[in-house]
């Protein structure tokens, strides 16, 4: 018959909190603790002999800390799921767990049973953060944005309707989608992109766009 639980990695360099973690999980019978390892290194050889659905992943680790080894395990097994859990709820450290394909990110406070219930939520597919963490992510989203505007007000002297259309210019829309997107008439982006062409000294679209991401 086949094995329908979960099988999960636990991945912590505090040896005895990976163990506590690991007898945690152990109560769940739909769970499947398939090793504990000591860092990035130590994870990615043990998931080339143990597969794993689920990687418990500590940020903070020596040798290769849990950003990096999110990255190459996503590279080399795109569909085990990763489940950051650390003390340090630093935007830094979501952000760069996210964006490097984890599925969510835990504080080590959470209990047990709702640790348990995010891994079975991470397999399934949700991406799992708690509101506080959530917060951080929407927070430093907004300064990244805030930053970018201001950059390119100050380097180009652009409005904010032109900042608006050079962004997403840079993100790839065609005039008619910035249109639909921003409820503009074709004619009226037209005439933004003209004048962002204008101001950054530019010729066409790829040249203001090569422009616009040196300052960025």
């Amino acid at each position: 018959m086949e094995n329908t639980k979960i099988r999960v990695l636990v991945v912590d360099d505090q040896t005895e909190l990976a163990n506590e973690i690991a007898s945690v999980l152990a109560t769940d019978p739909s769970l499947q603790v398939v090793g504990i390892a000591c860092d990035g290194i130590d994870a990615l050889s043990k998931l080339a002999v143990s597969p794993a659905d689920v990687v418990l992943l500590d940020i903070r680790m020596p040798n290769m800390n849990g950003v990096v080894a999110t990255s190459r395990i996503k590279d080399g097994y795109p569909d085990v799921k990763v489940l950051i859990l650390t003390t340090f709820d630093d935007s830094e450290y979501i952000l760069s767990a996210i964006n490097n394909g984890a599925s969510g990110y835990l504080l080590k406070d959470i209990g047990g049973g709702a640790l348990i219930e995010a891994i079975k939520n991470a397999h399934a597919g949700d991406t799992i953060l708690p509101s506080k963490i959530a917060k951080r992510i929407t927070d430093a989203a907004k300064h990244v944005v805030a930053d970018r505007e201001i950059k390119l007000m100050r380097a180009f002297m652009l409005s904010e309707r032109e900042i608006e259309v050079a962004l997403m210019m840079c993100e790839g829309f065609t005039n008619r989608q910035i249109s639909s997107a921003l409820k503009l008439s074709e004619g009226t982006t037209r005439n933004y992109v003209s004048s962002i062409y204008e101001k950054t000294g530019s010729e066409n679209r790829a040249g203001a766009i090569e422009i616009i991401k040196s300052v960025l």
